[in-house]
């Protein structure tokens, strides 16, 4: 498959989050949907990056934003997570990586010179129509809800 790209259809899908609810992409038809990939509930950078949507949750929502979260973690770590953190979004689990591979974010990666399968660390940005608007690919944690807004707030 080849790399996803502003202006591309967004992949629809179907997962579960963390409440056992199924959610897919054309749930949100008509509203502009973050979704953001992330490599580990309850992680240093996971842990900033999933704080700082829920601290500016409803700012984004009144300009018309869906926030959706999505790694391979199970329904049970995105509870806890969710729980521990009060995050108002749903996370999806995506163990089999269907959704993370439809998407280009299951990929290789390297660290201290050695290579292994992950997640990287991306957000889509897509409009009501399920086109992609941006892809953030240099995510800032701390301040992921800001990126978004810079581009299209």
């Amino acid at each position: 498959m080849s790399k996803l790209k502003a202006g591309d259809k967004a992949p629809e899908f179907t997962g579960t989050d963390q409440n056992g609810n199924v959610v897919s992409l054309s749930d949100f038809n008509g509203k502009t949907v973050i979704l953001y990939f992330y490599p580990k509930d309850d992680t240093p950078g996971c842990t900033a990056e999933a704080c700082n949507f829920r601290d500016n949750y409803d700012g984004l929502i009144s300009k018309g934003f869906q926030v959706i979260g999505v790694s391979a973690d199970s329904e049970k770590s995105h509870a806890k997570f969710a729980t521990k953190y009060n995050l108002p979004f749903s996370l999806i689990s995506d163990e089999d990586k269907k959704i993370l591979e439809d998407y280009g974010v299951w990929a290789e990666k390297s660290m201290y010179g050695k290579t292994y399968m992950g997640i990287l660390r991306y957000t889509f940005i897509i409009n009501g129509q399920g086109i992609i608007m941006h892809i953030i690919e240099k995510v800032n944690t701390k301040n992921s809800s800001q990126q978004v807004l810079d581009l299209v707030g």
